[in-house]
């Protein structure tokens, strides 16, 4: 829930890169909550007035953590429009979602998984006899 939170409060921000993490856990929250108001208006009677609200609301944070997203692996924000294209353009958008971001730092900010421990290098290895 925090993911998604943090994405609401940085609803206008479109520089910097996000997470894998940040951006999957903001959608699948986001869904959530779709498919719960969508229902809900469906129930009683009021479509789509809750739904259109709250997709309303959320579209500047969702831009803004789809376009950070798009940083991390290394491409314009403006890649985001290629979600206008029928059915070819959201499956290219998922793919460039689900790729890793780049390592180290890149023109659009450091490394949002740099932190604490973290190295761009081969994953830990404990040395022969130590485990």
């Amino acid at each position: 829930m925090n993911y998604y939170l943090d994405v609401l409060k940085q609803y206008v921000n479109f520089s910097g890169r996000a997470r894998r993490q940040e951006y999957w856990m903001y959608a699948l929250i986001h869904t959530i909550i779709i498919v719960v108001l969508y229902t809900l208006d469906l129930i009683i009677g009021s479509f789509p007035l809750l739904y259109g609200l709250y997709v309303l609301a959320t579209l500047l944070p969702t831009l803004g953590v789809t376009v950070r997203r798009l940083h991390d692996t290394d491409r314009s924000g403006w890649f985001v429009l290629l979600g206008a294209i029928p059915c070819v353009g959201g499956i290219i958008l998922i793919v460039f979602a689900a790729t890793e971001g780049t390592p180290g730092d890149n023109q659009y900010g450091p490394n949002p998984k740099a932190g604490p421990g973290y190295t761009d290098g081969p994953p830990f290895t404990p040395a022969p006899g130590q485990y």
